[in-house]
């Protein structure tokens, strides 16, 4: 049969993308099947071996975990990359980093098409198919879950195990957790199944990336973090003075601690880009440390006013990040805008983990704009409070005409 052309599928290993890899077999394309490694539990081998049995042409594994914290968690600590004042973007700022690579890899192997195995319902199709067109805009995309002949098929997960016993896919012969979750070395996220009712809790045994608090040491982990241009550059245990300086090591190393402490556990309702609310939950151990550290020594060591636009660029650069705009024009200026904010916030934080929280010890900075002297109770230094007098007088001249003129306007009913 001639065949339809060469599709590089984004493979999980999991039960949706081996069906999803046979469908397409079936449908007359070429597959080639490309994962990720970008920190998430996964046996790389055993998903080699069955993509192979499954009939991939070729098998790509590639280890973007370096890659994935320099050139996108980083800019995120950078920017305080928060959505919707909870939502660390762990997920969301994964996205571009794998489908950036699966457009390189469909451009390399001369494959017109790419495929994923994201739902219609979601964030994620968004997010990998905004990426895969600003990068690659002639390729063609398919998304089964979009496709009607696919989704009428597959109505649950039901219909994939009959598929898969028919076909020799291999399957997970545990049964799976009652929701689903997606897991990279920012954070861990869990949805859908029983999480579905916003009310019901989360089951105890549904985390894994961190302890529970309650049975977290009674001993906290005191660390100090060096900042260079607004990134981690060395992490140092006070205690027992262990050093990572490597942007995966020092990350990986906050997860663990974080982790340890049961740090960054969020339960939340959130607004997709595509209308609905969803209830997620979430933990984020290193990059919750991360916020809060970088936050304490960018206050410390930049302007005021630049830190207020800069605050605003944050926001915006969380939400074009959730909403799949990593590689838009506009993402690229706030991303330049941020890191020109970073010049100067260097230096060291003091924090102690404990307890599912980061507590701020201290910093200190070569780059600093705290003037000891200036602000001192006890020195003068080069101030006149003299000054003052005028500078509050000046600052009431609008709250005093406000308030006369509503006292005029009251009187006169």
């Amino acid at each position: 049969i001639m065949s339809k052309g060469t599709v590089v599928l984004a493979y999980s290993g999991g039960l949706d993308t081996s069906c999803i890899l046979v469908w397409l077999k079936e449908q007359g394309y070429d597959v080639i099947t490309y994962l990720a490694n970008i920190g998430q539990d996964e046996d790389f081998e055993a998903a080699q071996k069955k993509a192979e049995s499954l009939g991939a042409k070729k098998v790509f594994i590639e280890d973007l975990r370096a890659e994935f914290v320099e050139d996108f968690i980083w800019p995120a600590v950078q920017a305080n990359a928060v959505y919707e004042d909870r939502y660390l973007l762990g997920t969301a700022v994964a996205r571009p980093c794998i489908a950036r690579r699966q457009v390189e890899t469909a451009r390399r192997e001369g494959a017109h098409f790419v495929s994923h195995g994201a739902t219609g319902k979601g964030n994620d199709q968004i997010r990998f198919e905004l990426t895969c067109y600003a990068l690659y805009p002639e390729v063609k995309i398919i998304a089964p879950w979009r496709i009607p002949e696919f989704y009428n098929r597959f109505r649950g997960r039901t219909d994939l195990m009959e598929y898969a016993q028919k076909h020799g896919i291999p399957v997970p012969v545990t049964p799976r957790a009652p929701w689903s979750m997606d897991a990279n070395l920012m954070h861990i996220s869990y949805e859908s199944g029983i999480l579905e009712n916003p009310k019901s809790r989360a089951p105890a045994d549904l985390y894994l990336m961190t302890k529970n608090p309650e049975d977290s040491p009674s001993v906290p982990d005191v660390l100090e973090i060096e900042f260079k241009k607004g990134v981690p550059v060395k992490v140092t245990n006070v205690k027992d003075s262990k050093v990572t300086s490597s942007p995966l090591d020092i990350f990986s190393y906050l997860n663990d601690i974080g982790g340890k402490h049961g740090v960054g556990r969020i339960d939340i309702v959130e607004n997709r880009f595509i209308g609905m609310k969803s209830r997620g939950i979430y933990e984020t151990p290193g990059g919750t440390i991360l916020l809060k550290a970088h936050l304490d020594i960018e206050t410390f060591t930049m302007d005021k006013e630049v830190r207020r636009i800069k605050q605003g660029l944050g926001i915006k650069f969380s939400e074009l990040v959730y909403n799949g705009f990593w590689d838009s024009p506009e993402c690229d200026f706030v991303r330049h805008c941020i890191t020109k904010s970073q010049e100067n916030v260097e230096g060291n934080v003091q924090l102690s983990v404990f307890k599912g929280q980061v507590y701020i010890l201290g910093r200190d900075s070569p780059t600093s704009l705290y003037n000891e002297e200036l602000v001192s109770m006890d020195v003068q230094g080069d101030y006149d409070p003299c000054d003052a007098s005028g500078f509050i007088r000046i600052n009431a001249v609008r709250l005093r005409e406000h308030h006369r003129l509503q006292g005029l306007s009251s009187t006169k009913q």
